[in-house]
């Protein structure tokens, strides 16, 4: 397994052209269930869809290691029974749930990361991503397992395979579906928010690497859930040092979701961005896990 991770490690590297001078050995010791992201430059944000993630730049990220996948509802529970922690959706009593008969948003009273649609409706599977989970949540999970939350510029350059496969629009390439049959992410087929066919096998969320894995070995970077990142949500081209953060300032959020359609948001391209308050808990929004090299 060693050895495939590091042929894989210089054939990534190698197609995208990117400056690696921090990753030199072969020995590093990947913590588990984490991938190593080597560093380089790659441009970031995209000057042809959404204003929000403009105007491109060029970043230079050092290593670090990221979660293969989103947080699940198992791993979640193990912080919880370790911890007591009391998330934000319990202590506010409800949640965000879309209602995908009415195709509308609520807060449902009682929705929380174990039963996300709210009382009643289907408990959380263990291996599904776990949602109705704020920032702060995020945060204080992250903390306990000795890690943190990516910025969005890493979360970008690792979807974009650091920098290998830049110009495509998703993780894999440009393409939603290999070869016109099977989806390689779980998100909305039909008319969003009227009807949804559900032709990926899937109307809610999915288990974690149910549609494979990115070249770096990344899985569910796109759709599944939105994943919280660590900075707030401002253009690019502000300076973060001159941004006041007040009571209507969003976290960013990648990766898109089961509820984004191609023709609505398209927020699953490596380039979309998403956002919303830190206390915010939704149905739809999960996380992951990175740490420092």
């Amino acid at each position: 397994m060693k050895t495939l991770f590091i042929s894989l490690l210089i054939v990534v590297v190698s197609i995208g052209g990117c400056r690696n001078n921090n990753v030199t050995s072969e020995d590093i010791e990947t913590p588990s269930g984490m991938v190593l992201i080597p560093g380089g430059t790659s441009i970031i944000g995209s000057n042809e869809v959404f204003d929000p993630e403009g105007p491109e730049h060029e970043v230079t990220i050092n290593a670090f290691f990221m979660d293969i996948h989103p947080v699940t509802v198992e791993q979640f529970r193990e912080f919880i029974s370790a911890t007591k922690y009391t998330t934000e959706a319990e202590r506010f009593g409800n949640a965000g749930v879309f209602d995908i008969d009415t195709g509308r948003w609520s807060l449902v009273d009682g929705a929380t990361w174990q039963y996300p649609q709210g009382p009643g409706k289907n408990k959380a599977e263990d291996n599904h991503p776990v949602t109705q989970v704020s920032w702060n949540d995020a945060k204080a999970y992250c903390e306990w397992a000795g890690k943190r939350l990516p910025t969005e510029e890493e979360w970008e350059y690792a979807a974009r395979n650091a920098g290998a496969t830049q110009d495509y629009i998703y993780p894999w390439n440009s393409d939603l579906d290999h070869e016109g049959s099977t989806y390689l992410a779980n998100v909305w087929q039909g008319a969003f928010p009227a009807y949804n066919s559900g032709e990926d096998g899937y109307l809610l969320t999915s288990p974690v690497g149910a549609f494979g894995s990115t070249p770096l070995g990344l899985q569910d970077m796109a759709g599944n859930v939105w994943e919280w990142c660590e900075n707030w949500k401002i253009p690019y081209n502000q300076n973060p040092s001159d941004f006041n953060p007040g009571p209507e300032s969003e976290k960013v959020q990648r990766g898109g979701s089961y509820l984004c359609d191609l023709k609505v948001c398209h927020g699953y391209r490596v380039s979309g961005r998403s956002g919303s308050t830190p206390e915010t808990s939704l149905m739809h929004v999960g996380f992951r896990c990175v740490k420092d090299n």
